[in-house]
């Protein structure tokens, strides 16, 4: 026991030490400061620019950074689909694999392009090695670089600066950040075990002597990407389970850390924007708090097992079912919760096995969006409900609301609530349709509460990036259902994504434009202790009030039901 929860304090204090450095290092690369990789990366960023005729010094107000991200977008998910139906074609297929259906080509470009990585597919028998490296690859490099993109022209425009050029935001996000801190997690991965490789399978004969045809291919750079650009997609069906992708007790925490170091690091860089890092730091052990509670109820509820299995053994033991003994409960519950707090959505073990505590955490974390949160969008989606705290704080007092010395009006609460309410609601329409024909439509194979969370956690990853899922759904070809997933949850991602990305753009746009009042005694203080947990009190408040009702149908009512079997 005292092991396990050593291996997370381990970790927890890694990352701690962590994010203030990089956070530097991302102020430095987008305030256009010099930083020790220019020698190499200018001439690459400067041949980039020629490509695109784009001039660094060009800037683009709201409008016009959405569509460049809108337009850019589409052509790149166009391209990635078309080397997906077409990939029996096309060289790099070893084993000959032919065209996946056109759902779930459709389904698995959108979850790429969005970092939600949401599979319903095998990728060992259902994506070539040329797939697998220039469509989904190329994504999971360009998707968290937009999302990083947004997130820091957010930060940049809400503390006065220009909001820049998204083709300067995302190359630079590619250059200075996502490639070479791929490359070294990447190297460090082969160092491990990990393989990279374009030969095929191989075929062994085991101990037993029967015949057994290994998966294998250029996985380590495949992995490195996943993890720090939070996208999530498994090169193997066992993803982070899988030996193949992660090794052995090491590899698991470099998955963690990598998974933590960018969006910890963002809300540095937001201190460093405005000139404040007394609230980056607020905000910043606000949502570590609510991380570590969330990763104690997780492995404290793990580490108890199942009452149902400890009754008939007779004794207390760790749930082990759907782990992996190599890793073990405290680094699977770990690893639940930060993939789940991240918006990565690996899994190295089932989520389907998490006892309720689990359930219910992994639950939160994406409902709420903001516990770290997604590639860049997680950091602007915590300053929204700061708009929301200094809004209803300024209610209660008689204040006018005032955000960065900038009065907070109609138009900027009609964008946050849009941004707040679009995930909720991308969640509950489709989990009520499906629920409402679970076998003609859903193909749900569990009735009970746990099917219930089933359904609602497949929506509820898809809407917000994720792509974890609790599996149990009938989602794969050649299932008839597998279409109802794959249209319904491929709207969902593309809608979850991009809606609330125009409302940043055009909150943070909107509120530049207003007069800025210079700070008084009546003025609102944003980075103080109390105003911090009133911030951290309306996104727990709001989440229950939103989605209380669909833990208490699912987790809440799974725990009860096990707790009965004592």
């Amino acid at each position: 026991m005292l092991q396990g929860f050593f291996q997370i304090a381990l970790m927890l204090l890694f990352v701690v030490g962590l994010a203030p450095i990089l956070g530097s290092y991302l102020a430095q690369v987008f305030i256009a400061e010099k930083t020790f990789l220019d020698p190499v990366m200018e001439p690459l960023e400067r041949f980039i620019y020629f490509l695109k005729d784009v001039e660094p010094e060009e800037k683009m107000t709201g409008w016009e950074y959405a569509k460049a991200v809108l337009v850019s977008n589409t052509i790149m998910a166009i391209l990635a689909l078309l080397i997906l139906l077409f990939q029996g074609l096309l060289p790099l297929n070893p084993t000959q694999l032919g065209m996946p259906t056109w759902d779930t080509a459709l389904h698995t470009t959108i979850s790429f392009l969005v970092a939600a990585d949401l599979q319903h597919y095998l990728p060992e028998t259902t994506m070539s090695y040329l797939s697998q490296i220039t469509a989904l690859g190329f994504l999971m490099f360009v998707a968290p670089a937009t999302g990083l993109a947004v997130g820091i022209a957010f930060i940049r425009r809400l503390t006065g600066r220009p909001l820049g050029n998204f083709y300067i935001d995302l190359t630079r996000s590619i250059t200075r950040v996502l490639l070479p801190f791929a490359l070294v997690i990447g190297v460090l991965f082969m160092l491990a075990g990990v393989p990279e490789t374009l030969a095929g399978p191989v075929t062994v004969t085991t101990l037993e002597g029967a015949t057994q045809v290994i998966a294998r291919g250029p996985v380590a750079h495949f992995e490195s990407i996943k993890m720090l650009g939070e996208n999530g997609g498994a090169f193997f069906g066992g993803n982070s389970a899988h030996p193949f992708e992660n090794p052995n007790g090491g590899t698991n925490l470099l998955q963690v850390v990598a998974m933590l170091l960018i969006p910890t690091a963002l809300l540095h860089t937001y201190g460093i924007f405005m000139n404040n890092r007394k609230q980056a730091r607020l905000l910043f052990w606000m949502v570590f708090a609510i991380f570590v509670v969330s990763i104690g109820m997780t492995a404290v509820g793990e580490y108890q097992g199942n009452p149902a299995v400890n009754a008939l053994l007779g004794n207390e033991q760790p749930n082990l079912e759907g782990k992996e003994v190599r890793l073990g409960w405290a680094q699977t519950a770990l690893f639940a919760i930060t993939t789940t707090a991240t918006m990565t959505g690996s899994a190295n073990g089932m989520f389907d096995s998490l006892m309720p505590p689990g359930g219910f955490c992994a639950l939160l974390n994406i409902f709420l969006q903001v516990i770290w949160g997604g590639m860049g969008t997680g950091a602007a989606s915590l300053l929204v409900y700061l708009f929301l705290a200094v809004f209803l704080t300024g209610l209660m007092v008689g204040r006018t609301p005032e955000f960065l010395g900038r009065k907070i009006e109609q138009k900027e609460m009609t964008l946050v609530s849009v941004i707040i309410l679009i995930h909720p609601i991308l969640i509950f329409l489709p989990s009520a349709i499906a629920l409402a024909f679970p076998q003609q439509l859903a193909g749900i194979s569990n009735p009970g509460f746990h099917g219930f969370t089933q359904v609602i956690y497949e929506y509820a990853s898809a809407a917000a990036g994720n792509g974890s899922g609790f599996e149990g759904l009938a989602d794969t070809q050649p299932a008839p259902t597998a279409l109802w997933w794959n249209l319904t949850t491929a709207f969902t991602m593309w809608a979850g994504r991009f809606i609330p990305i125009v409302a940043l753009l055009l909150l943070c746009d909107s509120m530049s434009y207003k007069q800025s009042a210079p700070t008084s005694t009546a003025s609102l203080k944003t980075d103080t202790q109390l105003f911090t947990g009133i911030t951290a009190a309306v996104i727990l408040i709001l989440g229950a009030l939103t989605f209380f009702p669909v833990l208490a149908l699912g987790p809440f009512a799974e725990a009860f039901q096990l707790a009965a079997r004592r």
